[in-house]
């Protein structure tokens, strides 16, 4: 089989080291890919954003599936693009995308369906987003309604904090994106990640993880794409995953088909687990990053025949085998992510990885023949272990033999857990 994956990211490195695995794949091409990623399939100089020039290249090479990692191009209509030249797409319709594209349009299908999550209101102009905050208080939650990389929401402790949040949407820090509020109750619990591949009718549960979107240790400072992440989460018992299941996903499938925007691909779903059980946060309508690292080191099905049977009807007939060890993922990110950071550092040293450790490629390129950090989160240092803490420990210790100045990360990922493992 001939496969295309789109994307660049530590994410869709993971991919592309899975899909590589496959006895299935005959040709594998990366557009526009990393170094990383360059490991395991041939990399193509396509700028995703043209879509013609993507139908073109899977015309040429006479590719027969696609694989979306990012959700930019999924809300853009890549995929709808390619279907409609007859080619077997991973990755929802521009339509079903909304889901991840809108946070308002999420919201919308909650109400409609009912399915648990925080009260919310809809705002297009600053003065009324900040009456509806006045009349609140906090805590309470601010949000671009579209894609901001991660980095669009603000969980405001104060009413001032809430305030300037708004501010920051209206006042364009995250471009079109901010261009509508989506201002909600504050949830109390404990986060949690659940994947579920979805074609249209079918649903196949896959395996929960739990990030770190603070940029400090003990969670604290400004959020971001996430600083790290591990899998299982053991807040997801299987009691809370048959929950999330028959509460949530069972809904926004049915839910999206009567709306006429059948979902076909991934449903991330970004859960708080309440006193009352799990509520949405988001959705999301690609793999976590860096959640889907973890995910692909405890995979031991072939993934390929996962993604091709959301993509044509049949998940019905496939299942999904998981390794009981967890793993774990800490972000390298470059001085100053996210905020401004310098690029274009060099990466004098990657370690060798052994059996359960990868280091994953996110924001690198190679200048020169040299290899350089291009993006603000930039390395992905991963391991398995028997416990979360076993995990943790043998990710820092390959962690620690990288020699790249510029880069920090955090030194607790998966805090939570490894609390829970020594009580």
């Amino acid at each position: 089989m001939k496969v295309l994956l789109i994307g660049s990211g530590g994410r869709e490195h993971a991919l592309a080291w899975k899909l590589a695995q496959s006895p299935l794949m005959t040709e594998f091409y990366a557009a526009p890919g990393n170094p990383g990623i360059a490991e395991h399939a041939r990399l193509v100089s396509l700028k995703v954003e043209d879509h013609e020039a993507v139908a073109a290249f899977c015309a040429q090479k006479a590719i027969d599936f696609v694989v979306v990692g990012p959700e930019a191009p999924l809300v853009a209509g890549l995929a709808d693009r390619l279907r409609a030249d007859g080619l077997k797409v991973f990755g929802p319709s521009a339509a079903a995308a909304q889901l991840e594209g809108s946070k308002g349009f999420t919201k919308d299908i909650c109400a409609r369906y009912n399915i648990p999550t925080g009260a919310y209101r809809r705002f297009n102009n600053a003065p009324k987003a900040k009456a509806y905050i006045r009349e609140q208080g906090a805590p309470i939650v601010v949000k671009a309604d579209g894609l901001a990389a991660g980095k669009g929401v603000t969980v405001a402790m104060t009413v001032e904090e809430a305030l300037a949040a708004v501010d920051d949407c209206f006042e364009g820090a995250f471009g079109a994106a901010g261009a509508e509020v989506v201002i909600e109750a504050y949830l109390d619990g404990e986060e949690a990640s659940f994947f579920c591949l979805c074609d249209g009718s079918n649903a196949l549960p896959l395996a929960t993880a739990q990030d770190h979107k603070r940029v400090g240790e003990g969670d604290t400072g400004v959020n971001t794409g996430g600083m790290g992440a591990y899998s299982p989460a053991p807040v997801m018992t299987a009691e809370m995953i048959e929950r999330t299941m028959k509460e949530i996903i069972e809904p926004t499938i049915c839910g999206m088909a009567e709306s006429g925007y059948p979902f076909s691909g991934v449903f991330f779903a970004g859960l708080m687990i309440t006193a009352k059980g799990p509520e949405l946060i988001e959705y999301n309508v690609r793999f976590g990053d860096p959640e889907c690292q973890v995910l692909m080191m405890r995979l031991k099905s072939d993934l390929l025949p996962l993604l091709l049977a959301a993509a044509e009807g049949t998940l019905d007939k496939v299942t999904a085998e998981w390794s009981d060890d967890p793993a774990l993922t800490v972000v390298m990110a470059s001085k100053g992510y996210p905020g401004s950071y310098e690029k274009n550092t060099p990466i004098l040293s990657l370690p060798e990885a052994g059996d359960g450790s990868k280091v994953f490629h996110a924001g690198t390129s190679l200048k020169d023949g040299e290899l350089v950090a291009t993006g603000g989160r930039v390395l992905n240092v991963t391991a398995t272990g028997r416990t979360v803490g076993e995990a943790q420990s043998r990710a820092y210790a390959l962690l620690d033999k990288v020699q790249w100045e510029n880069g920090f990360c955090r030194r607790d990922i998966g805090w939570r857990a490894i609390e829970r493992e020594k009580a």
